[in-house]
């Protein structure tokens, strides 16, 4: 039940920043060999315990954007164990205005581009005689959207049911789960997510490592029965508005 990676081969898209960025950080920590997506060159890639993440170009809402990352992987390090499909998120916008085109490219980057990767990527794993792990990372929103998220929550939900097929069909070589990341500290401003904290049972928003572990345990050997599985990181989630109400 090891979280050693060392002779491992991890790819995450979008790890250039923000959650990504501290899932490649934590996959370099444990000893894998890390690659990292995005569309632009990053200021700096992730670094851990004197090692760096390999860069690499590529919007993977292309189809063919994403078997050529795929392949620069295999080319580079000769395998690949995991795929972390992080990439994703969306501006809010108001659904009774938004264009078609806004809706298109929020579904191509949260629902569409985990599937181009995860497609090449399980040619791969399969041909490996320890397989592969594919996470996909959600949200909340999924099961929980929030206004101005329509597209975006449609879209994560269409992550958790396409987790949910592709475990049925490439187990067991590749197992395939999800992750439900809750709201993040960073996205409440200054005061770190303070004002939210008391609608959290575990009292405080999530942080990208509380994600980033989640992956740690997933893709490794004390998750080697979990296919399918969705893992809620949300810190239990929101008391119902009636308690809240009550007890104010």
């Amino acid at each position: 039940m090891s979280v050693d990676f060392t002779g491992r081969t991890v790819l995450v898209t979008g790890g250039t920043k923000g959650i990504g960025y501290v899932i490649a950080r934590t996959f370099l920590a444990a000893g894998a060999d890390v690659v990292v997506c995005g569309r632009t060159d990053p200021t700096a890639p992730p670094t851990a315990g004197g090692r760096t993440a390999c860069f690499v170009v590529a919007d993977v809402r292309d189809p063919a954007a994403a078997v050529h990352l795929v392949e620069q992987v295999v080319e580079r390090f000769g395998r690949l164990d995991v795929l972390v499909n992080n990439a994703g998120g969306s501006p809010d916008a108001d659904a009774a205005t938004v264009s078609p085109r806004f809706v298109e490219r929020v579904v191509a980057l949260n629902l569409l581009a985990p599937f181009y990767v995860a497609q090449p990527a399980n040619q791969v794993m399969r041909s490996q005689d320890s397989g592969g792990s594919i996470i996909n990372i959600g949200s909340v929103s999924a099961v929980h959207p929030q206004p101005g998220t329509a597209a975006y929550s449609a879209a994560k939900a269409g992550l958790l049911t396409l987790t949910r097929a592709l475990a049925l069909e490439w187990a067991p070589k590749v197992r395939v789960n999800h992750v439900t990341a809750g709201p993040m500290a960073s996205a409440y401003g200054e005061d770190g997510g303070a004002a939210v904290a008391g609608v959290i049972p575990m009292g405080r928003p999530a942080v990208p490592a509380d994600v980033a572990n989640a992956c740690l345990f997933l893709a490794g050997d004390a998750a080697s029965y979990l296919t399918g599985a969705d893992l809620a990181v949300h810190g239990g989630g929101e008391f119902p508005a009636r308690y809240l109400a009550t007890r104010s």
